[in-house]
């Protein structure tokens, strides 16, 4: 990515999506990959008159040495240093930059699942600090081959993928994100109006209700590139089965064909074309694994291709996603999990009721 990308993009994640200002305390966590972005968002952090406090380097071989080799008192293990830095930062920046997107993927979901349970009280206290607004937080990613490996693409077209579906070529990308502000918030007024909503598309039928949730728009604030509204649905109210057309990426692993059937808001049958073992090991982590945490409409029509990453297949305009696993407290939602794993739907042959109303129909919705 050209450094007037970098720039450009660094710009909106300080001044839109963070919001910094003078005092802000930054923590920013990126692999040594994407330095680049590190230096411009640092760059323009400094000039808001903000601290970063941090800037952790993330390494994923690390994390796979740990999984690999540590024993379950290490696993389980967790510092002061790490409960610490939950409470220090006022804005948080992830960035996502892999050189290698199956880093983990021989790692035994079991180990994996015993690391995470170990850190639910430290993944709860984060959401809870940026549900409240007491911080901030938002990740984007770094451009690397391994992500354009993934999409099928080179890595210049890759790069101008990402850097299209950001709207960073538009002559005032905060404006235009303000725009897509405008027009979401008039789908997540309709939707906060209604109570039982019914999915229906290719191999998914499944009803669940939202009433008195909150729908939150997202226009850039807490993802870069955007484009969704989420709340949290009513925990014990989805039934039925949807059967998600995309693969479900997670730590590594790639799981293809799952379907989902729910009673009761619960997982009761989950099944999948490959890797079943770590489907079954991830909905057992922990109590509320097996619950959905969110459900989210992808609004993003720039987006108009599966890449293999969640940051921008969920935003993908005409789909649909659900998380297993943790509510995000701003939407209402009170299921509790160390994971929060989303997975995509195709809805341009779907239809949404809402309450029996007609809402949402080939990708879009008709309100």
């Amino acid at each position: 990515m050209a450094d007037e990308r970098l720039r450009k993009l660094a710009q909106v994640l300080v001044h839109h999506s963070l919001e910094l200002k003078p005092g802000d305390r930054l923590l920013i966590q990126a692999p040594t990959t994407a330095f680049p972005l590190t230096q411009e968002v640092f760059r323009e952090a400094i000039r808001t008159g903000a601290h970063v406090i941090a800037v952790e380097t993330l390494q994923p071989a690390l994390a796979e040495l740990l999984l690999r080799e540590g024993s379950d008192e290490q696993l389980t293990y967790v510092s002061e240093l790490e409960r610490s830095r939950v409470e220090q930062y006022t804005a948080r920046l992830y960035v996502w930059g892999e050189e290698n997107t199956r880093a983990l993927a021989a790692v035994d979901p079991q180990r994996l699942a015993l690391y995470q349970r170990a850190r639910q009280a430290l993944v709860s206290r984060r959401l809870e600090r940026e549900a409240s607004g007491e911080a901030r937080w938002c990740g984007t990613l770094f451009p690397t081959h391994a992500y354009a490996q993934d999409a099928g693409m080179s890595l210049s077209a890759y790069e101008e993928f990402v850097f299209t579906a950001g709207m960073l070529d538009a002559p005032d990308p905060i404006a235009a994100w303000r725009r897509v502000y405008e027009e979401q918030q008039r789908i997540a007024a309709f939707l906060e109006q209604h109570d039982e909503l019914h999915i229906v598309a290719p191999g998914t039928d499944l009803r669940l209700r939202v009433g008195g949730r909150r729908w939150i728009n997202c226009a850039g604030k807490q993802n870069f590139p955007d484009g969704e509204v989420f709340t949290g649905p009513i925990e014990d109210s989805l039934s039925g089965t949807i059967c998600f057309s995309y693969p479900a990426f997670y730590e590594g692993h790639v799981v293809d064909g799952v379907c989902l059937t729910f009673e009761e808001g619960r997982v009761v049958k989950a099944t999948a074309r490959s890797d079943q073992a770590f489907l079954e090991a991830m909905l057992d982590v922990d109590p509320g694994a097996r619950t959905v945490g969110e459900v989210a409409f992808g609004l993003n029509y720039n987006i108009q291709r599966f890449t293999r990453h969640t940051l921008f297949d969920e935003k993908i305009g005409g789909t649909m996603h659900m998380a297993l696993g943790a509510s995000l407290p701003e939407s209402g939602g009170r299921n509790r999990s160390t994971i929060h794993w989303d997975m995509v739907n195709d809805l341009r042959e779907g239809r949404v009721y809402a309450d029996g109303q007609l809402c949402y129909e080939h990708g879009r919705f008709l309100i």
